[in-house]
């Protein structure tokens, strides 16, 4: 990595390469793998990071809405692609842009319809979801029947696909929950395949899912996190690479006095005399309030400095009395040498509330 003279988010495309094969190595030859790059790409590039995937061999991807999906078309993406939350009023732009729309009710299923039967379409792909019991979005198993009724009626949509979502895959505590929602998609299924004349895929486990529940892994998986570097534990992180690397450098080094104060409202009181940097990011570039009052550090040739005070919009301050450092030294927020998970806990929140939070304006910088 090279010393940065401005802040940027630095990408590493072969870091993603190995996360690739490393959750393609917990899964069998003939599961498929989604690789999910909603958000872009979990704060990072969409584009730029399903193009890699594609390349790879990825099967599938996922986004959470229309607008995501049309983005990656246009960047030439020709692999499936399935919009995870699509809006009714998006419908006529997922058939446009060959989008797969999970269907998660009532509503959209009839609206779905109306517009495939409107535009002419016979078999058009669609993915069923079933709520399994995180109760967010999805078909309980009592409507199986009348989906499948319903689409008894049309030869304007076909079931591409079937699938529900873990909530706590990655929780060792909540194994029993996580073993029933496994035991009422199956339920659903039992209920669902027989009275269709063809084969959908199903899906179920996420990146922890993937590692923590081999047994359902169907016939594909879902990764997001797991591909930008996280694995939700400390065992797992160790098997990957961050991708993303967030970096920065020192505007301006101040010294206070003792009882002297910093940023506003006074947010740090020096209770000795310290020196403190200035850096040029803060809450507008997805480095949120909650990460200051030394509630967690950054990383100056190779020491750590805590954020002290309240983080400003486009400005941060940190600590940096016990740290040998200049104006223009590089700072790193996290990536692989300080990782976005301790980052991120040490103020209470995870790493992809951090992760998909940095500010389009934040320079993007693809290696590798």
């Amino acid at each position: 990595m090279s010393q940065t003279s401005e802040t940027v988010l630095e990408i590493d495309l072969a870091a993603l390469e190995h996360n690739y094969n490393y959750m393609r190595s917990k899964i069998g030859a003939s599961t498929k793998m989604l690789g999910v790059v909603k958000a872009f790409a979990y704060g990072s590039d969409s584009v730029k990071i399903a193009t890699r995937l594609e390349k790879l061999g990825v099967n599938y991807f996922a986004v959470a809405y229309t607008k995501e999906g049309i983005t990656l078309r246009k960047g030439g993406i020709t692999k499936p692609i399935l919009v995870l939350h699509p809006q009714s009023s998006n419908f006529e732009e997922v058939i446009a842009y060959n989008l797969m729309p999970n269907i998660y009710s009532k509503y959209t299923l009839n609206t779905f319809i109306t517009t495939a039967e409107k535009l002419h379409q016979k078999n058009y792909p669609i993915h069923l979801k079933i709520n399994t019991g995180l109760n967010r979005l999805g078909f309980s198993i009592e409507e199986i029947d009348w989906i499948v009724n319903k689409l008894t009626t049309t030869q304007s949509t076909k079931v591409e696909g079937i699938f529900s979502h873990l909530g706590a895959s990655e929780d060792t505590a909540e194994k029993d929950f996580t073993l029933l929602q496994i035991k009422n998609y199956q339920k659903a299924l039992d209920k669902i395949l027989p009275q269709l004349a063809y084969k959908p895929i199903c899906h179920l486990c996420n990146t922890s899912g993937i590692i923590n529940y081999p047994e359902a892994h169907y016939d594909m998986v879902r990764t997001g996190i797991g591909l930008y570097g996280y694995g939700n534990s400390a065992k797992e992180d160790k098997n990957l690479i961050p991708v993303g690397t967030l970096k920065t450098l020192i505007s301006q080094i101040h010294h206070i006095k003792k009882g002297e104060s910093v940023g506003y409202n006074r947010g740090f009181i020096a209770s000795k005399n310290t020196k403190t940097a200035t850096l040029p990011l803060g809450h507008a570039d997805g480095i949120n309030r909650i990460y200051g009052k030394q509630k967690t550090s950054v990383l100056i040739n190779g020491k750590l400095a805590p954020i002290i005070g309240n983080v400003c919009m486009d400005m941060l301050m940190i600590n940096v009395t016990n740290v040998d450092c200049n104006e223009g030294d590089e700072v790193i927020l996290f990536g692989k040498e300080k990782s976005a998970e301790e980052f991120a806990n040490n103020a209470g929140t995870i790493s992809y509330e951090l992760i998909t939070s940095i500010s389009q304006r934040v320079k993007r910088n693809i290696i590798n």
